[in-house]
């Protein structure tokens, strides 16, 4: 692998590092999945970055894809958090959010709002906010970063939607697309009637949209194959990276948690 190459390694649920030249960018980094999962211990079944993280990337402010005590302590001083912007409503409305954004505040990070199709330039990484869709409602964006001549993206947990063709116009083709795969259906108290479709990409929806963003490798992500029990009213499909690597053929990519995917060839 050259110095400057790109590389990314999974951290585990849908937790991302992004590395060129040592210089470190984390995706939905999270080190405590407790809220979702009953009985997980803080740091089970996840890895940290391999150092100091220079920028911060959050899809949305659910618990599991936003940690903010986690980033603190990878985090250099200083360091940006992008992310989307604050729910519509009343508390109620963001009761999913809300935690998140009083940890952003208690534990004092760079966090700054982005709106969709904006770019920031940090260090070797031009990051993009690209349009999402969040099975619950609340605000969440994908991200597009560039570095070393190689296009990595990061889908969070959003359903299918209509954007995928405009995101692979403007930045297509992909060496890498990491997409969530799990099909969860989620039955929360706030949300009433619940919904028995998927608030997540399942398998299949997943394989489509590595297929339109045109992606060398496709990874899924967003589930883990051991894990103690999720809270009542998420169900997720039973193994999907098995039914990913069925749909996606060629271009599937499964990567165990800590393993790292080479961009520079």
């Amino acid at each position: 692998m050259k110095e400057w190459a790109m590389r990314v390694r999974r951290l585990g649920w849908a937790g991302v590092e992004v590395e060129v030249g040592g210089v470190r960018l984390v995706i939905d980094y999270v080190r405590d999945l407790s809220p979702l999962f009953t009985g997980w211990g803080d740091g089970a079944g996840l890895v940290a970055p391999g150092g100091e993280v220079s920028v911060a990337l959050l899809t949305h402010l659910h618990r599991d894809h936003a940690d903010a005590g986690a980033l603190a302590e990878v985090l250099a001083v200083g360091a940006p958090v992008l992310r989307p912007g604050v729910g519509f409503g009343d508390e109620v409305d963001n009761v999913t959010t809300v935690p998140v954004e009083r940890e952003l505040v208690r534990c004092g990070l760079a966090a700054s709002v982005v709106g969709e199709w904006s770019s920031w330039e940090v260090g070797p990484f031009r990051v993009t906010a690209v349009p999402a869709v969040d099975g619950l409602g609340d605000p969440q964006v994908s991200w597009v970063v560039q570095g070393d001549g190689r296009r990595v993206f990061h889908g969070g947990d959003t359903m299918f939607h209509g954007y995928w063709w405009l995101i692979a116009r403007r930045f297509g083709p992909f060496d890498a697309v990491f997409l969530p795969a799990n099909g969860a259906v989620v039955d929360a108290p706030h949300l009433r009637p619940p919904s028995p479709l998927t608030a997540a990409m399942d398998p299949r929806q997943a394989a489509v949209a590595a297929e339109i963003l045109d992606a060398r490798y496709a990874v899924p992500m967003h589930y883990e194959a051991e894990q103690p029990d999720k809270v009542s009213g998420y169900v997720e499909v039973g193994d999907p990276a098995a039914e990913f690597r069925a749909h996606a053929g060629g271009r599937a990519r499964v990567l165990a948690v800590g393993e790292w995917l080479e961009l520079g060839g």
